[in-house]
């Protein structure tokens, strides 16, 4: 398998990105490296919300069932007699249900959250899931536990696994709590990510082309393997954005997203004895009221 194959597996998401605005650069955070910073994107003066919601939406089929999945199903619903439109019909309706119904809101901050980072890690890593999450986390059999977030990759020559961690807090004032946790969460993934490839090694949670280096990986037999980290935090942002224009909105948040990284504690973050977050990537997500772009997230899945 190379990287243009690889590539080939990727989710389409330009259409998502296309209401974000993405600022990529060397924040004052370490380690000293890239990170990133995202928010809905505007139109003019109008944050493009529902459609950032609409296309985030749209990408819950290539979340849930890898491309051999989608083709094997279609397959089979077209024996079934289905017309074309049919059988994407169904296929949207078999997709939404895998979202549990609960009481419990954090299961969908989850959802939400766990979405947008697989579409991050595919857009900023070009690294393809290994793992379907979403599928595990709807299974009455297995015990929803782990990485959000498994995708792999070869970058210059070297094979790569991206391990990921998604928190979202809609609650105010909470980016630093919700920062050190995910990166606590990530620590705990990182010891443990061998032993949940173990447990799904032979299932079809694992994605049939990448079942070979994934085995080759937990046998210890492949050459030139690195493990990196993500993670992205959604949390509930409360500073006024500069309204003049789009690009003095941009600008706006762009200096917010800094501000939030330069002010977190860097002592918290504790590479002498982790030295894997030499490895990591941030990915912080300010928006405004979350709760309201949860509730329509909701909505659009008929979650609610």
């Amino acid at each position: 398998m190379d990287a243009s194959h690889i590539e080939s597996l990727l989710i389409a998401n330009d259409s998502l990105f296309n209401h974000l605005y993405v600022v990529e650069q060397n924040f004052d955070i370490v380690p000293n490296k890239k990170h990133y910073g995202i928010s809905i994107d505007f139109i003019d003066l109008q944050e493009s919300r529902t459609s950032f919601i609409e296309e985030l939406v749209h990408t819950i089929i290539d979340w849930v069932y890898s491309r051999s999945q989608q083709e094997k199903i279609r397959g089979d619903l077209a024996k079934e007699g289905k017309s074309q439109g049919a059988i994407s019909s169904t296929l949207v309706s078999r997709t939404r249900k895998k979202f549990r119904r609960s009481d419990d809101e954090k299961l969908l901050h989850g959802q939400f959250g766990e979405l947008l980072l697989s579409n991050c890690i595919q857009r900023f890593f070009k690294a393809v899931p290994i793992l379907r999450k979403m599928s595990i986390t709807t299974s009455p059999e297995h015990e929803r536990f782990g990485a959000d977030a498994i995708h792999y990759c070869i970058n210059d020559g070297k094979h790569s696994i991206i391990l990921g961690e998604a928190k979202s807090y809609t609650s105010d004032y909470q980016f630093n709590k919700a920062f050190k946790e995910s990166i606590d969460s990530i620590l705990s993934t990182y010891k443990n990510h061998q032993d949940e490839l173990r447990l799904y090694i032979h299932e079809d949670f694992l994605e049939k082309d990448l079942e070979e280096i994934a085995t080759k990986y937990l046998n210890n037999q492949l050459d030139d393997v690195e493990i990196h980290l993500a993670t992205i935090v959604s949390y509930n942002e409360k500073a006024e954005r500069k309204r003049g224009s789009r690009q003095e909105i941009r600008n706006s948040i762009q200096h917010i997203i800094e501000t939030k990284y330069e002010k977190f504690d860097k002592s918290k973050i504790d590479i002498l004895h982790n030295p894997i977050l030499e490895r990591i990537t941030y990915i912080i997500f300010p928006v405004w009221d979350l709760e309201q772009v949860i509730e329509q997230f909701a909505k659009e899945i008929g979650y609610k």
